[in-house]
C-alpha cells in the first residue's frame, strides 16, 4: 500500500515537472512571432470597426488613380530628317539640299547653319560629288575648305566596304601650316559629327607621341598634316597611304612659297597613281609653277576660279591712313581704346617688329596677345584659343596667322605696316568680313612702305580710300609703365624684352625715327 502510493505521488511530481517546462519555453517565444501575433490581432480589431468615412465617388477613385506617380521613361529621340531643316529655294543660289547629299552630312550642315552655297561650292561641289580631280583657285573666306570637306565625307560614306585599318586613311589633306591644319580638323570633326568617321590631324612642334599614338591605336579615315611631320610618319611606318584614293592640297602657292613642294612629290609618290585617285588642289594664285604641279599630280581636273577681289570689296570696308611713322602708335592706341570693336587682329610684317609693337601695347594696359612663327607650338594654340573664346580682344601678328584661320567675330584687321605682296593684303584683310558679314580694314601708309599701294590697287582692282586720321586718332598716348609679360619674349633669351624705362633710347616700345630712309619703289 505504501510503495502504491509512492509510485502515485512521483508520477504527479513529474507532470507538474513538465508542465513547468511547457509554460517556461511558451514565454521565452521569439520577439519577432509575438509581435506578428500582435500585428494580427489590431488588424482583426480595426477589421471589427465599421467604416464610417462617406463613400468615394468613382469620379474621385479615377482622379486619385490619376495622381498617383508613375514611373519615369526615357525620352523616345525622333530620328531627324530633312523636314527639320527648312530652306526655301532662291533664284540664284544652289540648296545644299539640292546637292543629294547623305542625310547625316545634312544633319551637320543644318547645325552649322549653312543654308545656301558660296559661289565656289555652287561650281565644284556637283562635279567633285562623283570624284572628278579639281584645280580652285579661291582666297580665304569663300568656303572652300566645305567644298574639298563635303566631297570626302560623301564620297566615304557611299563605299561599301568601309573598313579601316590603324595608320591607313583612306583621304589625306595636307597644308602649309599648322594653324591651318588644325583649322581644317576642327571644320572636318562638325561636318561628320554624326558619322563614324574618324579624323586625325598630325602637324609638327608638339604632341609628337600623342598623335602617334592616335594614328595606331585606333582605325582613321581622314588625316590633315603638314608635309614635314607626315613624311616623318610615313617613313616610320606609322602611316601607310596605299588606300588613300583622296588627296586634297591645301594652299598649293605657299607650298611653293615656304619650299614645301619636294616633300609634297614623296607624298603623292607613295599615294595610288593619279588614275585611281581623286585630287582636289586648292591655290590663291595660279603661278605657272602651280599650273604645272597641277597637270602632273591631277587626272583631266575642272578649274574653278573665285576671285579675291570679290572678297576683298563686297565685305570689307578698307581704310587706308596716311602717317607718319612717328604717329601710327598714336593712331593704333587710340583706335583700339576709343573705337567699338569686337576683336582686332593687328599685323606687321617682321616678327620683331611684332614684338616691340606687343611690349609697347603692355606698357600701355591693353590686354594683348602675340602670334609669331617663333612661338613654340603649345602656346600658340592657347594663345589662338584664348582670342577665339574672346578671352583677349586684340592680337599682334605675322603672315602666319595671314591664312586659313577662320575666327568669327573679328571686327577689325589692322595693318600696322603694309605687305610687300598685294597677295598677302588679301589673306590679311580677308581675316574679316566673312561668311558675309562686314569687316573693316585700316592700313597704316607711311614714307616706309606707301610705295606698295600701287600694286595692291592694281590687284584687288580699285582704288582705295586714302584720308588723314582725325585729330583725335593723333593724341599721344600716356606713357607706359610696368614691364611687359614674358609672352613676348624672345624663346631661350632668359630674359625679357623691353625691362628699359620707357621713352628711353634704348626702349624697344619707341617707333622708329621718321628720318629712318624709306624704301622706293623700283
Amino acid at each position: 500500500m505504501i510503495k502504491a502510493f509512492l509510485k502515485k505521488a512521483g508520477n504527479k511530481l513529474r507532470n507538474i515537472a513538465k508542465s513547468g517546462k511547457k509554460e517556461q519555453h511558451e514565454h521565452a517565444a521569439p520577439a519577432p512571432d509575438r509581435e506578428r501575433s500582435a500585428h494580427r490581432q489590431e488588424a482583426e480589431a480595426e477589421r471589427a470597426v465599421p467604416d464610417l468615412s462617406p463613400a468615394r465617388a468613382p469620379e474621385e477613385e479615377a482622379s486619385a488613380k490619376a495622381r498617383r506617380p508613375r514611373a519615369k521613361r526615357e525620352p523616345r529621340q525622333a530620328e531627324w530628317d530633312l523636314s527639320s531643316f527648312v530652306v526655301e529655294p532662291v533664284a540664284g543660289k544652289t540648296r545644299f539640299h539640292d546637292l543629294d547629299l547623305p542625310l547625316v552630312l545634312m544633319h551637320a550642315i543644318a547645325d552649322l547653319e549653312f543654308q545656301y552655297c558660296t559661289p565656289i561650292q555652287a561650281q565644284a561641289l556637283p562635279d567633285l560629288l562623283p570624284g572628278r580631280d579639281l584645280i580652285g583657285r579661291a582666297a580665304t573666306g569663300t568656303g572652300k575648305s566645305a567644298v574639298f570637306l563635303i566631297a570626302i565625307f560623301t564620297q566615304l560614306l557611299k563605299e561599301t566596304e568601309q573598313q579601316t585599318a590603324a595608320g591607313t586613311p583612306r583621304a589625306l589633306i595636307i597644308a602649309p601650316t599648322r594653324e591651318l591644319v588644325i583649322q581644317i580638323a576642327k571644320d572636318a570633326r562638325a561636318l561628320a559629327k554624326y558619322t563614324n568617321l574618324r579624323i586625325i590631324s598630325a602637324y609638327g612642334g608638339t604632341d609628337y607621341q600623342k598623335q602617334r599614338k592616335s594614328l595606331t591605336e585606333q582605325p582613321v579615315d581622314v588625316v590633315v598634316a603638314t608635309p614635314g611631320r607626315l613624311l616623318d610618319y610615313v617613313g616610320k611606318q606609322v602611316i601607310n597611304l596605299h588606300r588613300a584614293k583622296i588627296m586634297v592640297i591645301d594652299e598649293a602657292d605657299r607650298m611653293l612659297d615656304m619650299g614645301f613642294i619636294p616633300d609634297v612629290r614623296k607624298i603623292i609618290y607613295k599615294l595610288p597613281a593619279k588614275e585611281q585617285r581623286q585630287t582636289m588642289l586648292f591655290s590663291a594664285t595660279f603661278t605657272p609653277e602651280v599650273k604645272q604641279l597641277s597637270a602632273q599630280w591631277c587626272r583631266d581636273p575642272i578649274t574653278i576660279e573665285s576671285e579675291p577681289e570679290q572678297v576683298a570689296v563686297d565685305t570689307v570696308q578698307q581704310i587706308v591712313y596716311l602717317t607718319t611713322t612717328a604717329e601710327k602708335y598714336s593712331v593704333l592706341y587710340n583706335l583700339i581704346t576709343s573705337k567699338e570693336h569686337e576683336r582686332i587682329i593687328v599685323f606687321t610684317n617682321m616678327k620683331n617688329e611684332a614684338r616691340r609693337l606687343f611690349d609697347r601695347l603692355e606698357r600701355n594696359s591693353i590686354d594683348c596677345t602675340l602670334l609669331t612663327g617663333d612661338v613654340p607650338q603649345d602656346k600658340r594654340t592657347a594663345r589662338l584659343e584664348a582670342f577665339r573664346e574672346g578671352k583677349v580682344k586684340v592680337m599682334i601678328a605675322t603672315d602666319v596667322a595671314g591664312r586659313g584661320i577662320h575666327i568669327t567675330g573679328i571686327s577689325h584687321v589692322i595693318n600696322y605696316t603694309l605687305p610687300y605682296e598685294p597677295e598677302d593684303y588679301v589673306h590679311r584683310i580677308g581675316r574679316t568680313g566673312r561668311a558675309g558679314i562686314a569687316g573693316i580694314s585700316i592700313s597704316f601708309a607711311c614714307e616706309e612702305d606707301a610705295f606698295v599701294l600701287p600694286d595692291i590697287e592694281a590687284y584687288i582692282g580699285e582704288s582705295l580710300h586714302c584720308v588723314q586720321p582725325d585729330e583725335s586718332l593723333l593724341v599721344t598716348p600716356p606713357p607706359g609703365h610696368g614691364r611687359p609679360s614674358s609672352e613676348g619674349a624672345m624663346p631661350g633669351s632668359g630674359a625679357t624684352r623691353g625691362q628699359g624705362r620707357p621713352g628711353t633710347s634704348r626702349s624697344p616700345g619707341r617707333p622708329r625715327s621718321t628720318s629712318t630712309p624709306y624704301r622706293k619703289k623700283r
